[in-house]
């Protein structure tokens, strides 16, 4: 909040000379006759009051918060008679409060080095002309519908073309379940295991049973990752058995199909372990559904 208390001397004509220009508007006398105050306490705060005024006015034509023409979207500065002095601060406007109302489910969507736009996915911006979608968004339905069932449905391992929009589809149905107080987390992997091997000593333990425990969690571009040893036996195959053993859904995007991920997973620094890599890929064949989305890449 902006408070003004103390105001350096002046001209005070001239003061009183601007203060009148202003209130030569009609809508600005009107809009500083609210404040309930004498003149000589409104023209020593002309310009913020002008400022005030052209706020108001902006905020009586506005249609959304996109096109909202305030200092600060969302806000209006705004002023307050209080005894001999008048204060201003910013004060959200009825769209902010309710755009804050309608994207409070926002809360239950937890970010791991992924665009923090991709809060914003929604069924309603999904391309509608590529059929190579139809069959995920049938799934994505049919999972909404019968997530509450004890018997959870499966995640799914979605593969496919770069750019194609894989991950931001996963994002539009955990949104939808957010909504319904449902809790996820959707990990960009390979840097995720970087930062979770940089956290042995802080906070290594909590941010892995964290993502071993969460409702729905989301492996994004599996496969890119440089595969050692340490991520796939003590990260990713404990992750994958924990949710397996207790039915929560895991969803996995990559640009390699199952075949493709076992042979990067079967080879590390230390050498190559084919049993390994089909263990984790079973693990995954049990928790997901495998679907592929070959499209032109959206990002260009």
């Amino acid at each position: 909040m902006k408070k003004i208390e103390e105001l350096p001397k002046v001209d005070l004509t001239a003061l009183a000379h601007s203060y009148a220009d202003a209130c030569a508007n009609k809508d600005f006398k009107k809009f500083v006759d609210g404040l309930n105050c004498n003149d000589d306490l409104l023209m020593k705060y002309t310009s913020n009051l002008e400022d005030a005024f052209l706020e108001c006015q902006n905020c009586k034509g506005c249609k959304s918060l996109e096109s909202c023409k305030n200092k600060v979207v969302g806000y209006r500065y705004t002023p307050t008679a209080k005894e001999k002095i008048i204060t201003f601060e910013y004060v959200a406007c009825d769209k902010e409060l309710k755009s804050e109302e309608e994207n409070a489910y926002k809360k239950n969507l937890e970010l791991f080095d992924i665009n923090q736009d991709i809060k914003n996915a929604s069924f309603k911006e999904v391309y509608k002309d590529d059929k190579a979608r139809l069959p995920i968004l049938k799934y994505f339905k049919d999972f909404m519908s019968n997530y509450k069932e004890e018997d959870k449905p499966k995640g799914v391992y979605l593969h496919g073309s770069f750019g194609s929009g894989k991950t931001y589809l996963i994002a539009a149905l955990f949104n939808e379940l957010a909504k319904k107080e449902i809790r996820s987390i959707l990990i960009y992997y390979p840097e995720f295991l970087r930062k979770l091997k940089s956290s042995f000593q802080t906070n290594y333990s909590e941010q892995f049973e964290e993502i071993k425990k969460v409702p729905l969690l989301l492996l994004d571009d599996i496969g890119a990752e440089n595969v050692s040893n340490w991520s796939r036996d003590e990260v990713l195959g404990p992750i994958l058995q924990y949710r397996m053993e207790n039915h929560l859904p895991t969803f996995f995007t990559s640009n390699l199909t199952l075949d493709e991920l076992e042979k990067s997973l079967a080879t590390t620094t230390s050498g190559v372990d084919k049993l390994k890599a089909r263990r984790i890929v079973e693990r995954i064949k049990q928790l997901t559904i495998d679907l592929e989305l070959i499209s032109k890449n959206r990002r260009d």
